[in-house]
């Protein structure tokens, strides 16, 4: 089949969540202007760039955490894993203004070093950003869709050591959860490593960070 998505798909459900698949959960802490916490998870999130270190999320309407990082310039991403997974869902909850999504969900926070907001106790990692770039998102006629696009450079970087095998980040052992389309969600279970054809035994000149 073929569908242009402006004149609709004909299906039951969107196919477009389920194709660009799967993809990162930003779980996000932030802190609203009168310094109150806010933790919510959101599907459009990805990392963007290595040097430096740059993430990015879209926010379909401008939600909590996404005024909250524009507005304090900081959020933090945690990382979802199989055992904090309900407790992530339980932080997507539509709380009023202000509500605790931490204390809802019964989550610790623990304090980041170099932004204000906290982050996931439990969560394996965590990264402390600040961002440098915000907009509202346009379409192809120049019009608003009510969707912003935040960028945050990663400033700070939490490890629980626990997760480090042979100096690696072992997203096998954090059971680490990515979000797929419709209600669905992928766990890491299963890996496998390849060379790029310019590698030479090992990592190419300059790649020691894929």
């Amino acid at each position: 089949m073929f569908y242009e998505p402006r004149q609709g798909h004909g299906l039951p459900h969107d196919p477009l969540k389920a194709i660009v698949a799967p993809r990162p959960i930003g779980w996000l802490s932030t802190l609203d202007a009168q310094g109150r916490p806010n933790l919510a998870p959101y599907s459009f999130f990805n990392m963007i760039q290595t040097h430096p270190p740059l993430v990015a999320f879209g926010s379909d309407g401008m939600k909590h955490s996404a005024a909250n990082a524009i507005a304090t310039g900081e959020f933090v991403m945690n990382l979802v894993t199989r055992p904090l997974f309900e407790a992530m869902n339980a932080s997507a909850a539509a709380l009023a203004e202000g509500e605790n999504e931490f204390e809802a969900a019964g989550l610790d926070t623990a304090p980041c070093r170099l932004v204000r907001a906290p982050r996931v106790a439990a969560s394996p990692a965590s990264l402390e950003c600040r961002v440098v770039f915000s907009t509202a998102l346009h379409d192809l006629e120049g019009r608003e869709t009510g969707g912003v696009l935040v960028v945050g450079q990663v400033v700070g970087v939490h490890i629980d050591a626990a997760y480090l095998t042979d100096g690696r980040f072992d997203a096998l052992k954090a059971e680490t959860v990515a979000r797929c389309g419709y209600r669905d969600y992928a766990q890491v279970v299963e890996m496998f490593s390849a060379l790029r054809p310019t590698d030479k035994g090992g990592y190419a000149p300059g790649q020691r960070d894929l």
